[in-house]
């Protein structure tokens, strides 16, 4: 929202307290929710031993459909970290040659082995919210530590009962929040509440190589990449989740194809690039999103020019955090 005046007027008091009202509508409907209201009533959840192999590992996730799962210590007895489609782009970003070298460390390492490795350069732990806590503790949760995945843990039995991510809240919000009055700022454009990444995007060539691709995805620790032409237009997109798919294809030992043909090759359905334009109120904005179920929309100009990108990350910073004083987490 724009600042408001610190001008005394007759009857602007009460216009100005309108607005503060207004504006933490969202804020307020995430702390009187818990964590436990968001779980659907039937979902599906895979959790992995330490010990099974990292190849193994990546094939379940696909076999199932999933983009992460809880990892199990069998020694500790309690669960440590979680195995995501970000440690197969590391491996296969940080163990790729060339077609010709076969990857023996995706082949035979195991769980435990890669986190080992990997931890040596990172201090991750587990982060976990307990169904009790509020939807905004863990939005502030996932923005903060820049994870897109938050397991919610029974602090009892120590059991995981769902993995609640931006698109769960932003769903539940999206069904529920019908209850709530709309706040005024949602009729605004996108180009005047200045929500998204407009600066440095992070995009790829279609010429390009699909281990380029890799790179700027650790290098930026970014969630998708518009493929771009010469000109800078958008032709398609290419998201860490169509990475696994080189694992249910058995084609991750060519990463030298181009985006080009790494998209062409996507085995999943897709209907196009899913854009929004500068000039489309946050309300637009939020239903195209939610029912598309995508986490991002590549904000682009009426020649399809990549302007910017908005995710879930963004608009739930501005709903919800930056309205209870908390600066920007994302940058």
């Amino acid at each position: 929202m724009e600042p408001l005046s610190q001008v005394s007027y007759p009857g602007k008091k009460q216009d100005m307290k309108t607005q503060d009202v207004d504006a933490t509508v969202y804020m307020n409907f995430m702390k009187s929710h818990c964590c436990y209201d968001a779980i659907p009533t039937s979902c599906k959840l895979v959790i992995f031993d330490t010990k099974l192999q990292v190849k193994k590992a990546f094939f379940a996730l696909v076999a199932n459909g999933l983009r992460a799962a809880p990892l199990w210590d069998s020694k500790l007895q309690r669960f440590v970290g979680m195995l995501t489609i970000t440690d197969f782009i590391n491996i296969l970003h940080c163990y790729y040659r060339s077609p010709l070298v076969q990857m023996h460390e995706l082949e035979n390492h195991k769980i435990e082995t890669w986190r080992d490795v990997y931890l040596q350069s990172s201090n991750h732990f587990l982060i976990s919210i307990a169904p009790e806590a509020s939807l905004f503790d863990a939005i502030y949760s996932l923005l903060k530590y820049k994870i897109h995945r938050l397991p919610v843990i029974d602090p009892g039995s120590g059991n995981v009962l769902h993995i609640l991510t931006h698109k769960r809240i932003l769903k539940f919000l999206h069904i529920f929040g019908k209850k709530v009055p709309k706040p005024a700022f949602v009729g605004k454009q996108i180009q005047e509440l200045g929500i998204g990444t407009f600066r440095n995007i992070a995009t790829v060539q279609q010429t390009a190589t699909l281990y380029d691709a890799l790179s700027i995805f650790v290098e930026r620790r970014v969630s998708a990449l518009p493929v771009v032409d010469e000109q800078g237009k958008v032709v398609s997109l290419y998201s860490r989740f169509d990475v696994i798919n080189l694992a249910a294809q058995k084609t991750y030992n060519n990463l030298d194809m181009t985006m080009q043909e790494a998209v062409r090759r996507r085995t999943c359905f897709f209907e196009g690039v899913l854009k929004c334009y500068p000039d489309e109120t946050l309300d637009i904005i939020i239903d195209r999103i939610v029912k598309a179920e995508v986490h991002r929309l590549v904000l682009v100009d009426r020649a399809d020019v990549v302007k910017g990108i908005i995710s879930l990350s963004d608009l739930l910073q501005a709903m919800v955090l930056t309205p209870a004083g908390i600066e920007d987490l994302l940058s």
